[in-house]
This record gives structure tokens, C-alpha cells and sequence, in this order.
């Protein structure tokens, strides 16, 4: 029997996507761009898969439509797609060897950053994925505290240790305890649990909104007590909720951060960073991949650092972000009461209570120009001017009306 994605494109998906199902499993490289994905059971032969590029707050489809992004690359771009800034340096870097068996300056550079405006940063390795830089971060708290026991909240990426399925061995997540988000209770019941054999725990500090002080203080506590390596995740919220994180929002300041997404406004480029006596550790634990600092990412890195500290890029955000949530709220509430927004502004999530109606409404959207992401979340970016934003309202709102005449 086929996968559900190869035996629903054969008969209602468009051309690019049955390609696409035929030569790269699901249908799509990244989980969260299959069709079933983005489109749940309501993709047509018209709704777009595919992009042929990216501008502003704009992509252009396979077929030639213009829509107007909210996904913004899963949240890795913030200023917008092709920034002329960023485009220019990233150009520059790619026609001086953006790689050699040397590595360059920029790595200095850009690490000397980070260690300025991210609280806990001391030291900085680079990696290129998110994925990549959170199995580092427990490889470096295990090598610091010689224990195995991770307590985790939140999502990490696909990687053996936080994501156990089909080809993943039981060992390789037998030391991982996942406790829910925002549950002192059962923080504190893993915690009693582990005791001594504790090497770390690492959390997002937001998944459906930001974490409250009390819980993040409480993971801080347990750390302290044990000698444990406390871990951020700040993968999706640095450089978007503030340049610093969470942690500089919420002053509780982890061992270690990840870093990742925005940091490059999508060049591919993460890392973990954080306190010089557990960053030391990299010493002894093998980190290392062959294009971790390469250079059109560093280069599109100093850019995103640059411009942070010439302007208040967060606040921005959150100001868009607020347009967008008040449009989005007007453009649904009379036609779809049952799909709402919630979540902080910069990174808004789509609920609803009828999983149909959620994917009806997002594929309505395509077909009226805008491209939204089911569930969490839709990113709010420096590019989504005003006119923009009326005409996601717009658009919206007629989606939303077709899917109640549906």
C-alpha cells in the first residue's frame, strides 16, 4: 500500500505535487511543507505546493499566482524574502569562497555578536540546522555533567534523541523524560524521578504563548539544585520575540541557548551558545560539520545583527504583528467564530475547534491570495506593510465566506 500523500496526489493534487510525490517521499523535503501538512484533506489539483520564488511578503506559485506569505518560511525570515541588505552581503560572501580549510573571519565576527546581545552566550559553536544545534546542546550537557538523564519540553527537531518513531532505536531516547509545557507538577515529579542522574533540561520557552516566570524560575531552581545544564530552545523566539530571547524578556538565564531561523533570515545557519564552562565541553564532545561556518549565512547573520542594533527590529514586529491579529480576528469572526487567533503577535497561532473547517479556510486562502500555515503559526514580518495587511483581511475574509457557503 502507498504512502496517503503518493496515493491522494495521483488524483487530487496539481502537476508539480504529484511530481514531487514521486521522487522525494512525502512529498516535500521539510515535514511541515508536505501537502497534507500545509492543506490537511482539503488540497486541490489547483492549491499550490510549490514556489518559483519569494519577495517582500510574497511568493510567486508554480502556476504564476502572487500570494501574500504569513508562514515566512516557517518563521525563518523576518525582515522579508530576498532583503536587498541581506541579498548583497550573502552575494558578496558567495563570490569570495564562501568556504575553504580555513575558517574565516566572519565565524569571529558574528560569534562576538552573539555574545553581546544574548544573556547566557559566552562562547558560540555554529551549526547549520535547529535540529542540529539542540542534539549539540545535550551532547554538551552530557559531556559537562557526565549523566544521561534529559528532561524535555517542547519540540526539537527530528533527531534520534528527542524524536523516537520508526528507525529510531529505544536507547537512544531511554534517558529522555518529555514533561508538558508549563506543568510545574510534572516538572517536579520528572525532576524527583531523575534525581542525581540528571544532566540537563531543555525547553522552548513558548509554544502556545510564552512560559510563565514562575515555571521557567522552576526549572532554573531544579538546575541549580542538582548541578544540571539548563537549556533555552530559542530556535523560533530569538531575533523575533527579542534579539536576546525569552531569557532577556524573562531575566531567567539558561546554561545554554539554541539559536536558529530568523538569526539569518533564512540562510541556512544555526547555533547553540551559552555559559564558557559547559560551552567547554565541545572540546571533548565531537561537534563539528563541514559547512558550519561557511560564509553567505555568517554574512547574512552580521546583517541581522546589524540591524538590530540600529533599530528596535522586535518592537516592529510585535507592532505588525498586532495589525495582523486585528485583521485576522475581523476578517473571520463574522463568517468562522469557530477559527480563531491566539498567541503572542510576532507568531500568531490559527485554531479551531473543526479541523475541516481549519483546512477549508487555508485552502480558501490560497485560492484568494494568501498563503496561511494551519495551527502555529503565522509570522508576522518587517515586509507586511499596511497595504499588505488590508489585503490579507480581505482575502480572508472571503475565504472565510466562501467556506461558510461550502
Amino acid at each position: 500500500m502507498g504512502s496517503p500523500v503518493t496515493e491522494r496526489a495521483e488524483a487530487t493534487l496539481n502537476a508539480w505535487a504529484q511530481r514531487a510525490s514521486r521522487v522525494v517521499p512525502g512529498g516535500a523535503s521539510t515535514g511541515s511543507k508536505r501537502p497534507d501538512a500545509l492543506f490537511g484533506e482539503a488540497a486541490t489539483s489547483t492549491t499550490p505546493t510549490h514556489m518559483r520564488r519569494a519577495f517582500g511578503c510574497r511568493v510567486e506559485t508554480a502556476d504564476g499566482r502572487i500570494l501574500i506569505d504569513l508562514t515566512m518560511a516557517l518563521g525563518a525570515v523576518a525582515f522579508g524574502y530576498a532583503d536587498p541588505e541581506v541579498t548583497e552581503a550573502v552575494q558578496e560572501a558567495a563570490a569570495a569562497g564562501p568556504v575553504s580549510g580555513l575558517s574565516p573571519l566572519l565565524e569571529i565576527e558574528v560569534a562576538e555578536r552573539l555574545t553581546e546581545v544574548v544573556p547566557c552566550a559566552e562562547q558560540v559553536r555554529f551549526l547549520k540546522t535547529g535540529a542540529e544545534a539542540t542534539a549539540a546542546a545535550i551532547r554538551l550537557a552530557r559531556a559537562h555533567t557526565g549523566r544521561d538523564v534529559i528532561i524535555a519540553s517542547g519540540y526539537f527537531g527530528w533527531h534520534d534523541w528527542s524524536n523516537p518513531g520508526p528507525g529510531v532505536p529505544h536507547s537512544a531516547s531511554v534517558d529522555v523524560r518529555m514533561v508538558p509545557f508549563n506543568d510545574t507538577q510534572a516538572l517536579d515529579e520528572a525532576v524527583r524521578e531523575a534525581g542525581e542522574q540528571l544532566a540537563g533540561i531543555i525547553v522552548e520557552p513558548l509554544v502556545h504563548d510564552v512560559a510563565s516566570t514562575e515555571w521557567l524560575r522552576a526549572v532554573r531552581a531544579h538546575c541549580d539544585e542538582l548541578g544540571a545544564v539548563l537549556i533555552f530552545d530559542e530556535i523560533k523566539t530569538a531575533f523575533r520575540m527579542h534579539q536576546g530571547g525569552v531569557q532577556a524578556l524573562c531575566g531567567v538565564i539558561p546554561d545554554l541557548t539554541t539559536l536558529g531561523k530568523a538569526l539569518a533570515n533564512g540562510y541556512p545557519l544555526s547555533a547553540v551558545v551559552g555559559r564558557a564552562r559547559v560551552m567547554s565541553s565541545a572540546r571533548r564532545a565531537w561537534i563539528s560539520s563541514t559547512l558550519a561556518s561557511e560564509m553567505t549565512a555568517l554574512a547574512a547573520a552580521r546583517v541581522v545583527l546589524e540591524r538590530h542594533a540600529r533599530t528596535d527590529v522586535c518592537g516592529a514586529l510585535a507592532r505588525v504583528g498586532t495589525k495582523l491579529q486585528r485583521a485576522l480576528t475581523k476578517a473571520l469572526a463574522p463568517h468562522a467564530p469557530d477559527l480563531r487567533m491566539e498567541g503572542p503577535p510576532q507568531m500568531l497561532r490559527l485554531v479551531a475547534d473543526n479541523s475541516v473547517m481549519l483546512d477549508a479556510l487555508v485552502v480558501a486562502a490560497t485560492e484568494e491570495g494568501v498563503l496561511l500555515k494551519r495551527g502555529a503559526y503565522q509570522f508576522a514580518a518587517l515586509a507586511h506593510d499596511d497595504a499588505a495587511l488590508a489585503s490579507v483581511e480581505s482575502a480572508v475574509h472571503a475565504a472565510a465566506l466562501r467556506v461558510r457557503a461550502s
